[in-house]
């Protein structure tokens, strides 16, 4: 005689719903605990001597923005742009969270990154925006730039950046560049 005959049928009903109840118990805190955002489910800024939030640059050529702090997460986007600036909100150990200027976030590996500052010309403009030779309202505009154009920032007094763009170069106001905070001196 099998153990299936001696259990008698009822039984062996109720230990096969039993079994289905717990998996699918075990998939649904499965599925909420994937779907907890990361600060929600522990992860926690790490105290460092770099302050957050901060503007850095995507030093690599190619660089994968991951859901998650570590290789076991799924990769949401493959970043292929050197030089664009991205800012850093939270931190888990050699990972960065990170933002664009078009509100796409994910974790990426700390050494794809760079301290080299750039700017994103008024992503969120319809309108050209002034390159100008001095600090200066009044300076002469000695170039239109389009916005979203990528700019390296060499220096800036919190009201106006001195930025280049291949041979161009000149100042913009900071208020039209998404890569510097309002106010920050660099």
């Amino acid at each position: 005689m099998n153990s299936e005959a001696s259990l008698g049928f009822p039984k062996v009903r109720w230990l096969v719903r039993r079994r289905l109840q717990s998996v699918l118990v075990l998939f649904i805190l499965t599925t909420a605990l994937i779907s907890i955002p990361a600060p929600v489910a522990g992860l926690r800024a790490e105290g460092g001597t770099l302050p957050l939030p901060r503007f850095v640059s995507l030093k690599a050529s190619s660089a994968n923005l991951r859901v998650g702090p570590g290789i076991g997460y799924d990769i949401q986007w493959v970043m292929t742009r050197p030089g664009i600036p991205l800012e850093i909100y939270q931190q888990y150990g050699n990972w960065r969270r990170v933002r664009d200027w078009e509100g796409t976030t994910g974790w990426i590996f700390g050494p794809l990154l760079s301290g080299r500052r750039t700017g994103i010309v008024a992503p969120w403009a319809k309108n050209k925006v002034a390159l100008r030779n001095k600090p200066a309202i009044d300076g002469r505009i000695t170039a239109w730039l389009e916005p979203r154009v990528r700019v390296k920032l060499t220096r800036c007094d919190g009201k106006w950046c001195a930025v280049a763009l291949r041979e161009a170069s000149g100042f913009v106001k900071q208020t039209d560049l998404w890569g510097v905070y309002p106010d920050e001196v660099l």
